[in-house]
């Protein structure tokens, strides 16, 4: 069985970040962003889609947040698209609810190749941490830019906005478990032949 990781880095003016991606990890998750809150929700992701992910992100955070946690979500889409090569033999679809809670999160993955998402959190507050509520959904659609994957995820009830934003990631998580799963032979599952 052949492994599926991947190894990233990027460097810009704005961030350098590096990145080391497994998808049949352990959960296992090491991650730097300079931004505690995205920090946190990284984590809950790698954990509940059972991948190991090591990312360091050096930002230009005395500028705000925007850019690292933009390109840290670009970085390990990318990753997550490197890993899964041509996408043979994978379930390619996942879906699932996430509750924390007051907070119930609904996710929808199509690892189709082409990115599009459609994401509401409902999020009332400016800021969770040092994280902008405005660029946990942007966090994401990044995610889904790099993985170039259709994202579906909305919070379908919830008060407390922390609830809500971790709800929605593990919520991600859960259906990528899924999407990624090798589900037996080498089929490219598109009727095109190609993701």
């Amino acid at each position: 069985m052949t492994a599926r990781r991947a190894e990233i880095q990027r460097s810009t003016t704005e961030t350098r970040i590096s990145a080391a991606l497994v998808l049949d990890g352990t959960g296992a998750g090491t991650i730097q962003t300079g931004i505690g809150f995205l920090d946190h929700l990284l984590q809950a992701l790698v954990r509940h889609a059972g991948f190991d992910l090591e990312l360091t992100c050096r930002g230009d955070l005395q500028v705000d947040d925007h850019h690292s946690a933009e390109d840290c979500a670009l970085v390990l889409g990318s990753a997550l698209d490197q890993a899964l090569n041509a996408r043979r033999g994978i379930a390619r679809f996942g879906h699932a609810y996430a509750p924390l809670d007051d907070a119930l999160a609904r996710a929808v993955v199509d690892l189709s190749g082409r990115p599009f998402t459609a994401i509401d959190l409902g999020l009332q507050r400016e800021r969770l941490g040092d994280l902008a509520c405005e660029n946990i959904s942007h966090v994401l659609r990044s995610l889904a830019v790099g993985a170039r994957c259709n994202l579906h995820v909305d919070v379908v009830r919830g008060e407390n906005d922390h609830h809500r934003a971790e709800a929605a990631f593990k919520a991600t998580a859960l259906a990528l478990r899924q999407a990624v799963a090798r589900v037996g032979g080498d089929d490219i599952p598109s009727t095109k032949g190609v993701l």
